[in-house]
């Protein structure tokens, strides 16, 4: 079997897949157990039917948003298979790769198997991280100013030094992201071995020395990336930033169609939701379990619990099928097929072929 293909498959074994399932599946199941008004079912029937067809159709929307928008930043190269190939194994591989690691390492690996340069794949990703990262700065100061101040819900567990710590939490994660987008930016537009050159610098420190291998890769990582992306038209990148807002809000925004399914709330309820899931999504990234497997649903109800009462952990269950489940078995239909496809020697040949000739 080849290399390559031994190390990818190596990050989608049936343990990586199971572990992070019996995980959230777990909680849920104790939060049910450990809450009596939870186990009644009943509720389910009474949902509004039209918001469950807007969860699945901003849902589906998002995908195609998602599909567009790599399609878009490869310049069309890839074909519409092909983006849906990327993107559900993409998301795949954010399910069973811990939150603080992510999917990046194995989207770039999709690209080049796709017949992607391996310097303009990892432009690619780079250039994607880079509007996530930009629409978490511009956007979330702009909705928690309409929350005006209710992001953290005065719920049973949630005291005072929590909440602290959570308005810390969300304050040194938004000047990380900031600062590391404008780094982005900066190295992308203007000066990669200037940045190439801070890092190595910075990373050369003594506390900080271990990391300096990894800081020197992600250099000349900037450096590639930057000259892969020059060149392109104002049109270009008013489509990538107009298609990230959109993905990115329909992300969100899931958890206001779920929670509006099964209660009545009003405009300025569904900014505060779509607030508060900004910090949440804060909690999620430094989670260390596959695709922040059990935090996800322990987090859920100080956020959103105010809104649901006892049905909170059916709601949390439903939230994690379609947007964490539902990719693990999406994951696991399209993995094999795009597997066979990519390292069949029909492809490798035509991908060597067009990657000499481009």
């Amino acid at each position: 079997m080849d290399l390559n293909k031994k190390s990818f498959l190596r990050h989608f074994t049936p343990a990586k897949i199971a572990i992070p399932v019996a995980i959230g599946l777990a909680v849920v199941a104790y939060m049910i157990y450990r809450d009596p008004a939870a186990q009644d079912f009943s509720r389910l029937l009474d949902a509004k039917l039209h918001w469950i067809f807007i969860t699945f159709a901003v849902l589906i929307v998002r995908d195609f948003g998602y599909m567009y928008r790599i399609r878009h930043i490869t310049g069309r190269f890839l074909s519409w298979k092909q983006s849906i190939d990327v993107i559900m194994l993409w998301e795949f591989a954010s399910c069973v790769m811990p939150s603080v690691v992510g999917g990046s390492t194995i989207a770039t690996f999709l690209l080049h198997k796709e017949g992607i340069k391996l310097g303009k794949s990892l432009a690619y990703v780079i250039v994607t991280a880079m509007l996530d990262n930009w629409y978490f700065v511009i956007v979330a100061p702009i909705i928690l100013y309409f929350a005006k101040g209710q992001i953290f819900p005065d719920v049973d567990g949630l005291n005072f030094s929590v909440s602290s710590g959570l308005e810390f939490a969300l304050l040194v994660s938004y000047l990380l992201i900031t600062a590391y987008a404008i780094i982005m930016t900066y190295a992308l537009f203007v000066n990669p071995n200037g940045v190439k050159r801070l890092l190595i610098r910075i990373f050369s420190l003594p506390l900080l020395r271990r990391w300096r291998t990894g800081a020197f890769r992600h250099g000349n990582e900037l450096v590639w990336a930057s000259h892969e992306i020059k060149g392109h038209s104002y049109g270009y990148w008013v489509k990538a930033i107009l298609s990230t807002a959109f993905v990115w809000t329909a992300r969100y925004y899931l958890i206001n169609c779920l929670i509006a399914a099964f209660t009545d709330i009003h405009f300025h309820d569904h900014l505060l939701l779509f607030a508060r899931n900004f910090v949440y999504k804060v909690v999620l990234m430094v989670a260390v379990t596959p695709g922040g497997a059990g935090i996800a649903e322990v987090a859920f109800p100080t956020f959103f619990g105010s809104y649901l009462g006892g049905f909170t952990a059916i709601i949390v269950l439903l939230y994690r099928i379609v947007t964490y489940y539902l990719y693990l078995i999406l994951g696991s239909f399209f993995l094999p097929r795009w597997v066979k496809r990519v390292f069949s020697e029909e492809h490798e040949a035509a991908v060597a072929q067009t990657v000499e000739i481009r």
